[in-house]
């Protein structure tokens, strides 16, 4: 039941400590307002009885009835004897009546008597006596709104705008705290996925500007890094291309047993794979813009390449698949690392297949061969890391997946290595289909 964003809840905690302070502030104000407004009922109603007696203490005898008409009519103020058969409710029992009680004791004797209704009449009943030496009681009746107690509609309007505006006050305070943080967040994600994010805007409170400030020299930092290492890379490249070039010539005018030199040129070819496989992953698709593709092109170039190479593919490519942000390049470079690596490593049936699925394109390499146990697929997506196993190329890298893996994320994607029943692997890649360009 508890929502799981930051600003949803820092919303629902100020919310509920202003309906908290909104509610004990009332409930205060009920209290304290209880006594001076009993008090004040209590006077009125003392005030009827005491002008009741005066005007017909007054009043010629003739004229009474007319008097006490005159006083209902007007100011809703009635007087009946008091029956012994008469059906009395009480005021039902609270601090608020209990004060009236005491207070219209203390001004009219002990033998007053309130009442909520009388003979099924309600209002407010109040006993009287003409004296003190008088047996005759009567009633006095009052509107029923004399003894009730609400809130002033001006205190409710107020206070129901002074919720809403602390509520906005709530909402905007929440908004201010976590938008910078989500901001962090996705920055954070585009990073782990070897993107260079925009650099976060340095304002707000002092630990927001902070927090922004170290994470932007950290994604600077990041960048600086992954530049050297990538020059670094390939310079060695670069370097090691132009021997390796000449031990190839050397090697084929110098050597004169043709075994001996095609095991040196086996040798040179591989050490050529490896640099190039080392640029790969460092190059992964650093440099290269997202651009609309049309994938079945894509995959069907890529299928045609692979059988002029002598590496036929099966292709299961669904119809009508939409165009996508991708970076083709870097997902040529691992989709042939993964159709590379069925045909080693997965015997003579290889299969490309790409569908659309809820919202994210997949692309599966299919090959029956081995496989890899179910608990080293996660391990063999770490760079230089290789299984010792029916599928390990002891002069491989250990960089093939790596490469994959770091495409997938670069595309907001995944790479999931599956068993291929009865026998073999399965090799998803699976982006989604909103990317923005």
């Amino acid at each position: 039941m508890m929502p799981r964003t930051l600003l949803a809840r820092t919303f629902l905690l100020l919310a509920a400590l202003v309906l908290l302070t909104t509610t004990a502030w009332l409930s205060l104000f009920r209290y304290i307002d209880a006594e001076p407004r009993a008090r004040e009922t209590a006077q009125l109603a003392t005030s009827a009885v005491n002008l009741i007696r005066a005007a017909l203490f007054a009043a010629a005898p003739e004229k009474r009835i007319a008097l006490l008409n005159e006083l209902s009519s007007r100011e809703g103020i009635g007087l009946l004897p008091v029956e012994d058969e008469d059906r009395i409710v009480p005021m039902p029992e609270s601090r608020f009546t209990n004060l009236i009680r005491r207070e219209l004791t203390n001004s009219l004797g002990p033998q007053t008597r309130i009442a909520a209704s009388v003979d099924d009449v309600a209002g407010f009943w109040v006993s009287f006596r003409f004296s003190e030496l008088d047996e005759d009681e009567y009633w006095l009746i009052l509107p029923r709104e004399r003894a009730q107690r609400g809130i002033a509609n001006q205190w409710l309007t107020w206070g129901l705008l002074a919720l809403a505006a602390a509520l906005a006050v709530a909402g905007l305070i929440a908004t201010r705290i976590s938008r910078p943080l989500k901001a962090l967040a996705q920055s954070a994600a585009s990073v782990g996925r070897g993107q260079i994010p925009e650099p976060l805007p340095e304002t707000g409170a002092d630990e927001l500007r902070s927090l922004a400030s170290a994470f932007n020299r950290m994604a600077a930092d990041l960048q600086a890094h992954e530049r050297d290492r990538s020059e670094v890379l390939a310079g060695i490249s670069h370097d090691l291309r132009t021997p390796l070039t000449r031990l190839r010539l050397e090697a084929e005018l110098s050597v004169s047993d043709e075994g001996a030199r095609n095991a040196v040129v086996a040798d040179i070819e591989q050490m050529e794979a490896i640099i190039s496989q080392f640029m790969d992953y460092a190059r992964a698709d650093q440099g290269e813009t997202l651009v609309l593709t049309d994938l079945p092109v894509l995959l069907n170039t890529l299928a045609e390449r692979h059988l002029y190479l002598g590496q036929p593919l099966t292709t299961e490519i669904a119809d009508h698949l939409p165009d996508v942000a991708l970076r083709p390049k870097a997902l040529n470079r691992a989709l042939t690392n993964l159709i590379d690596n069925a045909w080693k490593y997965g015997a003579s049936a290889v299969t490309l297949r790409a569908y659309h699925g809820a919202g994210v394109i997949v692309i599966e390499v299919r090959d029956n061969g081995p496989g890899i146990p179910e608990s080293e697929a996660e391990r063999l997506k770490r760079p230089f890391t290789r299984l010792e196993s029916a599928r390990t190329n002891a002069s491989g890298t250990g960089l093939g997946l790596a490469i994959v893996e770091r495409v997938a994320r670069g595309h907001c994607g995944k790479l999931a290595l599956l068993p291929n029943n009865p026998c073999g692997l399965i090799a998803r890649l699976s982006f989604p289909v909103s990317q923005k360009i």
